[in-house]
């Protein structure tokens, strides 16, 4: 592992942080370099600490120790994740024969700083009981592929030397931080801490020191991990490997994994799927199930991916049924084991527990890849990142003897801790959360607005055009608003089965299946019946009626699949209901699509699918994403009446009842009433264009 420490980006960290005392600087520093390398902390893992002096409002100068809050990551943590506390308080504490978590926490909170400070870590204690300046402490994945292994200690001693103290493992809190400073004191010649199952702690007088002990001791270990597994022969490839279709075995696996919360709330999962070749040939050897279905590197990973993954072959599966049929049986013998593991924790503890889902977070699918599921994009990105590094480091710690996973209880102790449950917040799920949509003519000011407000309700939203470029704008503008977690874009034609037909498969692919479908894209076509070229109409219908089909068709057998429901809303027109002269192609591939609409309500209701369409009128874009529609209605009505870009919209305006500006950002409002189920509804119109007569749904 590389060194990054920079004397002069340490100075200019200084200069930047010239508000904080300089130690706090240096600690936003190292902390930041720590945190850049997934090899040593993933997704918020890992703490460290810098003990300072302050001035208090009464004059008189304090020791604190500044440790990483809760919430924050290392790798992007500024001064303010980094509370402060009168250490001189906090190590009299030691003497206690015992400190509850809560207790604990409490003590953390009432000796803080600033009480708007972020909740300090739950290893604070650690920290301020050893008496070094700067203390490190990761999950380093070559420390804790050695802290698995049967034999570790030994492995651990030959790989770092002697001047780093080994623990056994010890749920962090008060009981961890008297043993770390027990063991310290009788050893004070030692540079660094090993807490096996755990991580590694390294600490010195100044920033640069810990650092620099924290990566040698990394690199150390990977060092002696390579050495010991270069000569190991290759592992024997299963006999037989069959890539699954993941347009098949995706949306099963996320319909049967759909499961009521501890309120009765149906929660839905987003898939992350990861592929690259080190992966899918780890899931293709001959003991790939019992090798990589064993425990977590560290508990502190089980509350975003359990204790165990999912192995699934699809070998002996010849026809979907059998895929179906192969699904329930596996993740009902998953879901049996996980609910026998809580009843004897539980009775074994004499503990009252609420049980959290008995769903598996990381899918490994021979063939196909590892999969992460979460309750949102983030978590199931989250999951995966953690499942990613547990395949690699088992695939090395195989090399070098037998896992040794951490016991049962440890485990239970950790995931149903209530401090660390806290990690997973407590934020209110929004009405669209772990929803999948796909957004059809993804370029144009109209798609903008609905994803918008699909993404607002917290829906992960797949936009779609066959012009990329075009799509490329609005998708970065998505991006900068939101996160690129959270909207991707993928090429489509509506035209071609073939092109939509991958689109479908490129999301399940991505995500695990689809819940929103809302067919936007459309072309127009200005032209009398009289001069109306039979090739244009047919290309107008082709996009605006034929790609609508095409989309819906295609999107059914997910549906399916999933038996979740679903919901289609079709951007429809008012041109349905009040159709323009001039605009016959147009007008007449909206009213196909409209009743195509009707139909698939009707058809699809037995699947909990709702189908409902959005008359709307008069969007215009802007400069920077422009209406296709606009694009080419809108020289002609100009011309007709007279008016120059802005009197068009005014003229607009005027004419419908409310004299409202009607805009793509409404129509997203209600796209979202509809997909989030709020009423009992399909088949419906809704108008959103001010009122006008003449086209209400009749």
């Amino acid at each position: 592992m590389k060194n990054r420490y920079s004397q002069q980006d340490a100075q200019a960290q200084i200069q930047h942080y010239s508000h904080v005392p300089p130690e706090l600087a240096l600690r936003v520093y190292t902390s930041r370099l720590i945190g850049s390398e997934p090899e040593l902390v993933l997704h918020g893992g890992g703490n460290t600490s810098a003990k300072g002096k302050v001035t208090t409002l009464l004059g008189e100068e304090m020791e604190v120790i500044y440790i990483k809050g809760s919430g924050w990551d290392l790798g992007s943590i500024e001064p303010a994740g980094f509370p402060a506390l009168d250490l001189a308080y906090l190590r009299q504490l030691r003497p206690l024969s015992s400190l509850s978590d809560e207790e604990m926490v409490n003590q953390f909170r009432t000796h803080l700083m600033d009480a708007a400070s972020p909740t300090p870590s739950i290893e604070t204690l650690v920290h301020a009981f050893l008496p070094h300046t700067f203390i490190d402490h990761t999950h380093a994945d070559a420390i804790v592929t050695l802290t698995n292994q049967q034999q570790a200690e030994s492995l651990l001693t030959d790989a770092l030397g002697s001047d780093i103290a080994i623990l056994p493992f010890i749920m962090p809190g008060f009981p961890l931080a008297k043993a770390v400073a027990e063991l310290y004191e009788s050893r004070p010649e030692i540079t660094g801490l090993i807490l096996m199952h755990h991580g590694i702690f390294t600490f010195g007088d100044t920033a640069q020191i810990a650092y620099d002990r924290m990566i040698d001791y990394v690199s150390q270990a990977e060092t002696f991990i390579e050495a010991e597994i270069k000569n190991q022969k290759p592992k024997p490839i299963a006999q037989q490997i069959i890539t699954p279709d993941p347009a098949v075995v995706l949306p099963l696996l996320r319909g049967r994994m759909t499961h009521e919360d501890t309120n009765g709330q149906h929660q839905t999962l987003l898939f992350d799927v990861r592929q690259d070749p080190e992966i899918k040939a780890a899931l293709d050897l001959e003991d790939a199930e019992p090798l990589f279905t064993t425990g977590v590197l560290t508990p502190d990973h089980v509350i975003r991916t359990k204790n165990y993954p999912l192995f699934l072959d699809f070998g002996q599966c010849q026809t979907e049924e059998d895929a179906k049929e192969y699904i329930e049986s596996r993740l009902q013998g998953y879901q049996d084991k996980y609910n026998q593991y809580f009843t004897e924790q539980t009775t074994a503890k004499d503990l009252s527990r609420t049980k959290l889902d008995s769903m598996p977070r990381l899918l490994l699918i021979r063939g196909l890849g590892l999969v992460g599921a979460g309750l949102d994009a983030k978590g199931a990105g989250i999951a995966a990142d953690i499942g990613v590094h547990t395949l690699k480091a088992k695939v090395k710690g195989d090399g070098l003897g037998i896992y040794n996973e951490l016991d049962e209880s440890s485990i239970f102790d950790m995931e149903y801790w209530s401090l660390e449950q806290a990690k997973l917040g407590k934020a209110k799920a929004k009405s669209l959360t772990g929803k999948i949509a796909l957004l059809t003519g993804g370029g144009g000011a109209m798609a903008l607005g609905i994803a918008r407000k699909l993404l607002d309700a917290g829906a992960r939203v797949f936009l779609s055009d066959i012009d990329g470029h075009r799509m490329e704008k609005v998708l970065e503008k998505l991006q900068q608003e939101f996160s690129p977690l959270l909207v991707s874009a993928v090429i489509m034609d509506v035209t071609e089965e073939s092109s939509v037909t991958e689109a479908m498969q490129n999301i399940a692919m991505n995500s695990g299946g689809l819940d929103i479908l809302v067919p936007n894209a459309g072309i127009a076509h200005v032209d009398r019946i009289e001069t109306l070229p039979a090739e244009d109409f047919d290309k107008v219908m082709a996009v605006n009626c034929m790609g609508v089909f095409s989309v819906v068709k295609a999107a059914i057998p997910i549906f399916r699949r999933q038996k979740m429901g679903g919901n289609i809303i079709i951007n429809s027109s008012k041109n349905v209901f009040s159709p323009g002269a001039a605009f016959g192609a147009y007008s007449a591939s909206k009213a196909a699509a409209h009743q195509l609409g009707k139909i698939a309500a009707l058809e699809l209701a037995e699947m909990d699918v709702r189908v409902n369409m959005i008359n709307a009128d008069a969007i215009f874009g802007d400069h920077d994403v422009p209406s296709g529609l606009w694009d080419v209605v809108g020289p002609d009505r100009m011309r007709a009446r007279n008016l120059d870009p802005e009197g068009l919209k005014n003229y607009y305006r005027e004419r419908n009842l409310l004299k409202a500006e009607v805009l793509a950002e409404h129509v997203g409002n209600g796209v979202v009433f509809f997909a989030a189920n709020q009423t009992p509804t399909t088949g419906a119109t809704l108008p959103i264009d001010g009122g006008i007569p003449e086209a209400f749904p009749r």
